[in-house]
């Protein structure tokens, strides 16, 4: 019997010590908790974008605590609620935030870009984009193969006629999408606010674009000279608005030969 009950007693004191031992160093190696950075992390999404200019949520909260940063309207999923929330917290005025919806700047479906070649690889935009420049005529445009889709967690891009489009009422600006494209197509406008946007990114000359893309920017510059704004520039054959100097007069638009300049009127309703 005592064979038995000795293992046992020196395991159980082991195991007593060694709990001692680590109640110990709980309490000597604790980190102080920042109870105001704990608070703000509870006002936030918890998306971790990044669209803040932080590492996450985690490093914009610990940031509006140690002072290296007072902007409490950085976070764009969170909006105007988070705002509010976190200036309370800091003893701060809010400010008010713009809520900006994206969109893709591309009108690359099958009916204006032909494909040059039946791609068989993994279906990544990135990947794909390797491989002589994806599988459509245009080496500028949407591939549709939908890397914005898996980034996006509100579920609002969707894939149509192989071009990824955004559904605005769920859009909230973290700007996965923006940092995944590999082709840069997806911007930022302002909600409910209506602005010129020029739907191509095709840098070449006005002939080779029309070969690749029907809807493409040809870059002959008749909406520079309508724009009493100076919003509409071209640079490196195509087109390109500033949108803060636009006011939406729609002028552009209506002396683009090819349709590609548009009037963008994102809502939360579509």
């Amino acid at each position: 019997m005592n064979g038995i009950l000795i293992p046992v007693v020196i395991v159980s004191a082991i195991g007593l010590v060694l709990g001692l031992g680590l109640a110990v160093a709980s309490i000597v190696f604790a980190v102080p908790v920042d109870e105001k950075a704990a608070a703000i992390r509870e006002c936030l999404p918890g998306a971790n974008c990044g669209a803040c200019g932080f590492s996450g949520c985690d490093g914009y909260a610990s940031a509006l605590s140690k002072g290296e940063t007072s902007e409490c309207t950085r976070c764009t999923p969170g909006g105007q609620d988070a705002a509010t929330a976190i200036a309370k917290i800091m003893g701060v005025e809010a400010g008010s935030v713009t809520p900006m919806v994206a969109a893709v700047m591309c009108q690359g479906n099958f009916s204006n870009v032909e494909e040059k070649l039946e791609y068989s690889g993994v279906r990544s935009c990135k990947m794909a984009s390797q491989l002589f420049g994806g599988p459509k005529n245009c080496v500028h445009g949407c591939i549709g193969f939908g890397d914005c889709v898996s980034v996006c967690q509100y579920d609002a891009i969707f894939i149509c006629d192989g071009v990824a489009r955004i559904n605005p009422s769920n859009c909230k600006a973290c700007k996965m999408c923006i940092n995944t494209c590999p082709r840069h197509l997806i911007e930022l406008f302002p909600l409910d606010t209506t602005k010129a946007a020029v739907l191509c990114k095709n840098h070449d000359k006005g002939a080779q674009t029309r070969k690749q893309c029907k809807a493409g920017c040809i870059g002959c510059m008749k909406c520079t000279k309508v724009c009493e704004a100076g919003a509409v520039t071209v640079e490196n054959f195509c087109a390109k608005v500033d949108h803060e100097k636009c006011i939406g007069c729609g002028k552009c638009h209506e002396v683009c030969p090819i349709g590609c300049i548009d009037l963008i009127r994102l809502t939360e309703k579509i």
